[in-house]
């Protein structure tokens, strides 16, 4: 992947309207959001609970292009199939949810969709080095997940040293948490190329206003390109 990456723009449906999660998903998706992603909390492996299966399945028909799953559970394994099943097209899990995550890969891959893995910022890098042959996608967390709407960390550094392990390999870097037109030109010139942004892209607008989604997801996309306006 070289550094003429094209940025994806993935926003989170944790910061949607849940009453009407079916139609964000068109809103934002009609609005120039590449990827729509999903966050699945457990309130085990991190303190809130959200969507399953079921909600996925519920969304999928709401969703023309990628669902990007993000599993924030543990265990994992024992949920990839119905995940899959309901749609999912990336299926990300966290390399701290459980002691085998070669078989989690194994088994995501076997689903039928693209492989994920996650790692919060307390986790060094070398946690990842062993699985980059397995995945599509590594997915740096800029908070310590489990809510949306928190502060930024800075991983910079650790996204640019990921870039440089990832090499050649046609692997994202997905960045979550605390993306916005200030955070995102940052973690794009230190390697990222899909950016996970929940109020950034919600805020101020509505399924009824949906031209605000329009105007953010520009912002966000503008400020990672490092385009003026």
């Amino acid at each position: 992947m070289s550094s003429a990456r094209e940025i994806k723009i993935a926003p989170s449906i944790l910061s949607g309207d849940f009453a009407a999660l079916g139609a964000e998903c068109e809103a934002v998706e009609s609005q120039g959001a590449d990827w729509v992603h999903v966050d699945v909390m457990d309130g085990h492996f991190v303190p809130n609970l959200t969507f399953g299966p079921a909600m996925c399945k519920a969304l999928r028909p709401h969703i023309r292009g990628v669902m990007d799953v993000h599993l924030m559970i543990a265990p994992v394994d024992p949920y990839i199939e119905a995940f899959a099943a309901a749609g999912a097209d990336r299926i990300t899990a966290h390399v701290e949810a459980g002691p085998h995550i070669h078989r989690t890969l194994q088994a995501i891959r076997a689903s039928g969709t693209a492989a994920g893995v996650a790692l919060n910022p307390g986790t060094p890098l070398s946690a990842v080095e062993p699985l980059l042959d397995m995945v599509d996608l590594v997915c740096v967390m800029s908070v310590n997940p489990g809510f949306g709407g928190q502060k930024f960390i800075d991983v910079t550094a650790r996204i640019r040293a990921l870039r440089a392990m990832i090499g050649e390999r046609a692997v994202h870097i997905e960045v979550d948490g605390g993306v916005d037109i200030a955070t995102a030109p940052l973690v794009t010139a230190a390697g990222a190329d899909v950016l996970v942004a929940g109020s950034a892209v919600f805020r101020g607008g509505s399924t009824a206003n949906p031209a605000i989604y329009g105007q953010n997801i520009r912002a966000i996309r503008n400020a990672a390109s490092g385009v003026t306006v």
